[in-house]
């Protein structure tokens, strides 16, 4: 698999590389120089999730690592449900969160995590990360406790949920979590200087564990073929509409990727929050980022989403206008009264769901007399307790917590606090990591 660096199109790398650089020159994403086509899509649609996903994965990697190899790889990572859930008539919820961190993160964590064990040579190496919430989680998990390879995790202080936060800063051991006086977009451009960095670079062995690690986005277009399989059980031959909820867009940019490769998907909804940049973006051609606003929908609260050439790269290479890609931001408000009335319809979501649900009501009303009757599927990106106390407080209810997030509600937070400065995580990374 050869992938070029979108800003500097002449550095060309192999997978094992872009796995291993995670950034190219000039803080470049990795794209794919050529996105394979798959010839028999029903073939395909029919296997079982792990076929299938080892399959789909297999013809990006084109032999580069042992078809074996990545066998196992993706039954180890992808070994949870996926549930396709009916919400009401039109509408259906692809459950990303049952994995051991509750978000659909877990998917691209785990593959990554398993990449890079591939694709290492033994020397020690730092995954640096910064996280607008579940992320962190995710990462801290897929590589707690592998030798020679320590991580640390970027977080805005006081800007994600508290169960969030404690299942990823109470692990300790080659788990190192800072929690930035700043928000999220602070702590990426933090990551970002530090790649950067050509000391911290090569003297920490540094990689990145977010959606800009090209490993990630493959294990997640997996999940829109299954998205897509279960979703034509009920209803054959029929293309649904797909909402995603939106933060850093790698979520989207997997989605697109799948659609390339001759997914059948009517149309991609961007579902953001009041940090709508991209829903301004495809209404006036004028790329403007406002400052990053706090909302309910902690993990979306991304101003300046790194994954977005990405998507207008997939648009270029298959010669699809921007303004196919339908776009929405809901606020705090709209947000908490659909979550309301998924719940009068018998379905406990979260804020972040929510987001996505009501954009594509708004989206199948808007086309309500097309035939056949437009159906959609919404992301369901994280378990609902993760945002106990918003859904709580929304729901007037007092949900359960499942296992995962009771046994660490009372541990003690290890994340250490640091200003939004490079110098001072320089400083850090050469004191604790090294």
């Amino acid at each position: 698999m050869k992938l070029y660096n979108l800003s500097h199109p002449e550095q060309q790398v192999s997978f094992s590389e872009a796995v291993r650089l995670g950034l190219g020159k000039g803080r470049g994403l990795f794209f794919p120089c050529d996105i394979p086509k798959l010839k028999d899509i029903n073939v395909v649609l029919a296997m079982p999730f792990i076929e299938r996903s080892q399959y789909i994965i297999k013809q990006f990697l084109q032999g580069e690592l042992d078809e074996a190899k990545v066998d196992a790889m993706v039954a180890s990572a992808f070994n949870f449900d996926l549930p396709l859930v009916k919400v009401d008539g039109a509408r259906y919820c692809l459950e990303l969160f049952h994995g051991p961190t509750l978000a659909f993160k877990d998917f691209g964590a785990r593959f990554m995590a398993q990449c890079i064990n591939a694709v290492g040579d033994g020397k020690p190496l730092t995954i640096l990360t910064a996280t607008s919430g579940d992320t962190g989680a995710a990462v801290a998990h897929a590589f707690h406790g592998l030798d020679n390879i320590k991580v640390v995790v970027l977080f805005p202080q006081g800007k994600i949920s508290v169960l969030q936060q404690k299942l990823f800063t109470t692990l300790g051991g080659n788990i190192h979590t800072l929690a930035i006086d700043g928000d999220f977009d602070a702590c990426q451009e933090l990551v970002k200087q530090a790649f950067d960095d050509e000391d911290i670079r090569h003297g920490l062995g540094l990689n990145s564990a977010n959606s800009i690690n090209i490993s990630r986005l493959l294990a997640q277009v997996c999940y829109y073929f299954e998205a897509v399989a279960q979703f034509q059980v009920k209803h054959p031959n029929q293309a649904p509409i797909i909402s995603v909820p939106s933060g850093n867009f790698g979520n989207l940019t997997a989605g697109m990727l799948a659609k390339a490769m001759g997914l059948p998907v009517a149309r991609f909804i961007a579902a953001t929050n009041a940090n709508d940049t991209v829903p301004r973006y495809l209404g006036d051609g004028n790329w403007r980022p406002n400052k990053t606003i706090a909302t309910l929908s902690n993990a979306m609260d991304v101003a300046e989403p790194s994954n977005w050439p990405r998507v207008e790269a997939c648009c270029d290479v298959m010669g699809w206008p921007l303004s196919s890609l339908l776009s929405a931001s809901v606020a705090d408000k709209a947000a908490s009264l659909e979550l309301q009335a998924l719940a009068r319809g018998g379905y406990v979501s979260e804020p972040h769901a929510a987001i996505a649900a009501k954009a594509l009501t708004d989206t199948l009303a808007a086309q309500v007399d097309s035939e056949p009757k437009p159906l959609g599927i919404f992301l369901g990106t994280a378990h609902p307790a993760k945002f106990k106390e918003v859904v709580d407080s929304v729901l007037s209810c007092q949900l359960p917590l499942p296992q995962a997030l009771a046994q660490v509600s009372d541990a003690p937070c290890l994340a250490e606090p640091m200003a939004a400065d490079f110098a001072a995580l320089k400083r850090y990374l050469f004191a604790r990591i090294v």
